[in-house]
């Protein structure tokens, strides 16, 4: 047994006879001081695991000091303190938690960026620290996700990155992993349905086609979307309330711009509220949730509904719920309305100059604008002209 040597004050170490550090004998370094009169003496490791006499310095001063300021005062103290601290450290699923509670669910589309997280994410590392995850954990997963669905990639790598932002700005991690992280490129969406696929998909939106095995809500918010152009998200989240004198009232708060909005409905689209009416079960939403649940519908049962039936309802390319908003745009440009009505129809904000001066809200224009998608939708469709004078009676509807 070698004998041991001093490297420093209170530090040793002993040379192991065979064991080597390159070609050298390796060491075995220990640290010793006194707590209270008594001598305390602690293992530190091997050279060749990293031990060097600095490094048993640095423990040793640190733990003379954590000592006289009440910390802990041995190796194994820290190690119960340190082993603590980690199981009490915020899991992924803990962050999610936080996040939709003072974040997430005071936005529009708070519940599907919800749901993307905990499609992907949560299966992947809910019960990981969150300050174990790193900046190549998350591009491997990304790519994964990437492998199946590119789009839904970058959408999930936006909600992510503004997740572990959010922990940065909430103190639970020192900075964010993915800071300065690029989405991939994707290629612009310019899917615009034609007159035989707007008039299929209207037939297969009937209520009473039974052919196609789609939730009823369903099937009439995704005639809402068409009959007015606004976003997925906004229709599923239609409120009794927000209705009166013919006119949907969005809050800003439901908006993306979070900018109010006012969208006019025409004899169909009241049509269509009326026939969502006996689906809501005095619950708030128009298209509420067909779980009877009281929540809303979800842009998810939308996509889903789409990608099931596309083939069978009788297109040859497939479609999303968004490209039917993308319909009505072109749609409103085909029948000679106005880029900026018909920009304000759909609920964006002006751009620029005009932003800051022009402050006129476009409610006539925007009325006649979708009057006269209506007469050009109904001309689509083949409906009769003596069908149009009917006169919709819409009811409030008292929630419970």
């Amino acid at each position: 047994m070698t004998k041991w040597k001093t490297a420093g004050p209170g530090i040793r170490y002993r040379e192991h006879p065979t064991r080597k550090h390159g070609i050298k004998p390796d060491r075995y370094y220990v640290i010793h001081y006194r707590i209270d009169g008594k001598r305390v003496e602690e293992a530190m490791g091997w050279l060749s695991e990293g031990w060097t006499q600095e490094k048993c310095e640095e423990n040793r001063n640190a733990l003379k000091r954590s000592a006289k300021e009440s910390g802990p005062r041995t190796l194994r103290e820290r190690r119960i303190i340190h082993a603590a601290e980690e199981k009490a450290a915020p899991t992924v699923m803990d962050l999610l938690s936080e996040y939709w509670d003072m974040e997430l669910k005071h936005t529009p589309s708070g519940k599907e960026r919800k749901r993307l997280l905990t499609k992907d994410i949560i299966p992947a590392w809910g019960t990981r620290k969150i300050s174990s995850i790193t900046r190549r954990d998350a591009v491997l997963l990304l790519d994964n996700v990437r492998d199946r669905a590119p789009v839904a990639a970058n959408r999930l790598q936006g909600v992510l990155v503004r997740m572990l932002n959010f922990a940065a700005e909430r103190g639970i991690l020192e900075h964010s992993p993915l800071v300065g992280l690029k989405k991939k490129p994707e290629q612009a969406r310019a899917r615009v349905l034609a007159n035989d696929e707007i008039k299929m998909l209207w037939d297969a939106l009937d209520l009473n086609n039974e052919s196609i095995d789609m939730f009823h809500v369903t099937k009439l918010a995704l005639k809402m979307i068409l009959l007015t152009g606004q976003r997925p998200g906004e229709v599923c989240g239609m409120a009794w309330e927000e209705i009166s004198d013919g006119t949907w009232n969005i809050p800003a708060g439901k908006m993306k711009g979070r900018e109010a909005h006012s969208v006019p409905l025409t004899d169909m689209a009241l049509e269509v509220i009326e026939q969502a009416r006996p689906y809501t079960g005095g619950h708030p939403f128009v298209f509420s949730s067909p779980r009877g649940d009281g929540s809303q519908t979800r842009t998810h049962t939308l996509s889903k509904g789409v990608s099931r039936h596309w083939q069978q309802i009788g297109f040859k390319e497939q479609f999303t719920p968004h490209d039917l908003r993308r319909t009505v745009r072109t749609r409103l440009a085909e029948i000679g309305i106005d880029d900026v009505v018909a920009e304000r129809v759909l609920g964006h904000k002006l751009q620029g100059i005009m932003a800051v001066y022009n402050r006129h809200g476009y409610d006539a224009e925007k009325r006649q604008a979708l009057d006269k998608w209506n007469r050009a939708l109904r001309r689509i469709l083949g409906i009769e002209e003596a069908e149009r004078g009917k006169v919709i009676e819409f009811k409030r509807f008292a929630t419970r």
